[in-house]
């Protein structure tokens, strides 16, 4: 794990015994910090009882902690600590802000941050694959859905220093105040999480903050695809020498598109460009780009290719949880020589419109509504292509695949998230590949009710 000598003999108070949670006590117990946790579930507990005083941050002394650190699902516009800490003048921050102080006591390394409302997983774990593939060092860590706490630290090698490439959500930024990123990119903003923020312009401040905490000759790459985007890559250009702050170059390696199966779509694209700045950035050749982009698989359920029957190509993409997310998959098979794509869409809606996609519904062959907002979508879409409501997603895949010709795309791509049916996108996802790898054993499709009958 992560440790530091910044933590050594100071209090910290940490809510939340999750994932992160967890790696954050191991952290700074090991680094002879002194620990109060909590966590609402008797079970999280359980794995520091005896090792941490036990105690809800609530309902204790506040004053005198060093630092309240949270998870990142803690709503800090509505949770009573953020008010709490205040009072007691304790800052409120989460494990990202402890791994920069920790910075200074890992072995020579660089730091990639990545946030954007959507296509920020995709591009971590690409920048990820090309250094690997060089010869360099690298790990993923923080959104992701791997504390970057627990990882061992990096060592550097013949290649030089290692590079922790680190997923960051609004929630995340909001937690941190010091981590000043060699290189960092912002993928895109679109209105997202905005319960958790005044409005979108305070969600899109949060994500500038990144940009803010790094330094003027670090580096910093940008989508540019939307305004909100653009005006950050510009507040960022403005405090920097030129060419510390870009728009990524949407044509490079375009000439070898076709060779990556797993960045097809526009959206893979401007992932790929912030990427390829990136790790240009970081000292890699263009040959070890271009073999590192034909070699990368990809990451579940995002535009997944789960395998081809009878013709028809079936897509995973459960994690478009918003229309922004979804257009650009639908973007990804143009109508040549007809539409393509039958489209699984719905669940619980975060918005009441599929506005994004208007563009790209001339590629959709026939749209399969599910979910909570499968009647609200099934009224938006009539007229423009056809569709059947389905209500669940082996029913709205049953219907897909009869209807498909070879050359179609079974793409889910649900523009929702998951709630209603599934406990996340993942279980969402893995669901859809049950349906598929079924497809491939018997040739069809079968859902529950066809054991009932």
């Amino acid at each position: 794990m992560i440790t530091g000598t910044a933590f050594k003999d100071k209090r910290y108070a940490v809510l939340g015994l999750a994932r992160s949670g967890l790696a954050t006590v191991e952290t700074l117990l090991a680094s002879g910090a002194y620990v109060t946790a909590w966590d609402r579930q008797d079970e999280a507990r359980k794995a520091v009882d005896g090792r941490a005083v036990l105690a809800d941050p609530l309902t204790i002394d506040l004053a005198g902690f060093d630092g309240i650190v949270v998870s990142p699902g803690v709503p800090l516009n509505t949770h009573p600590i953020a008010e709490r800490a205040a009072a007691a003048g304790v800052p409120v921050i989460g494990d990202v802000e402890l791994f920069a102080l920790a910075r200074p006591d890992l072995p020579p390394h660089r730091v990639v941050g990545i946030t954007g409302t959507n296509g920020k997983s995709t591009t971590v774990a690409l920048i990820t694959h090309l250094l690997k593939q060089a010869g360099v060092p690298a790990l993923m860590g923080g959104n992701i859905g791997l504390p970057v706490l627990s990882r061992e630290p990096l060592q550097p090698c013949d290649k030089g220093a290692g590079v922790y490439v680190l997923e960051l959500s609004s929630y995340q930024i909001d937690l941190t105040r010091s981590l000043a990123c060699e290189a960092a990119g912002l993928t895109n903003i679109t209105p997202d999480h905005l319960d958790r923020y005044a409005g979108f312009e305070e969600y899109a401040f949060s994500k500038s903050r990144l940009f803010a905490m790094q330094g003027s000759g670090q580096f910093a790459a940008f989508g540019c695809g939307d305004p909100s985007t653009r005006a950050i890559r510009d507040g960022a250009a403005a405090r920097r020498a030129e060419g510390r702050a870009v728009c990524a170059d949407l044509g490079a390696f375009e000439a070898e598109a076709d060779r990556w199966p797993s960045l097809q779509g526009p959206h893979n694209r401007e992932n790929a460009a912030i990427a390829i700045a990136i790790v240009r950035e970081l000292g890699l050749t263009d040959a070890e780009i271009s073999a590192g982009l034909a070699s990368f698989t990809g990451l579940p359920h995002r535009m997944e290719r789960l395998g081809r029957h009878e013709g028809v190509e079936f897509v995973n993409d459960s994690k478009a949880t918003n229309a922004a997310s979804a257009a650009p998959a639908l973007a990804a098979f143009p109508p040549e020589p007809r539409p393509r794509v039958h489209w699984i869409v719905g669940g619980l809606s975060k918005s009441d419109g599929l506005e994004e996609c208007a563009d790209q519904l001339g590629n959709v062959a026939a749209a399969y509504t599910i979910g909570e907002a499968g009647p609200m979508f099934a009224e938006l879409l009539d007229g423009q292509v056809p569709v059947e409501n389905c209500e669940m997603l082996c029913e709205a895949a049953r219907r897909a695949f009869g209807a498909a010709a070879p050359g179609d795309v079974v793409l889910l791509s649900p523009a929702c998230a998951s709630f209603d049916q599934f406990r996340d996108y993942e279980a969402r996802g893995e669901a859809f590949r049950s349906i598929v790898n079924a497809v491939a054993e018997t040739g069809k499709v079968r859902c529950a009710q066809d054991e009932e009958e």
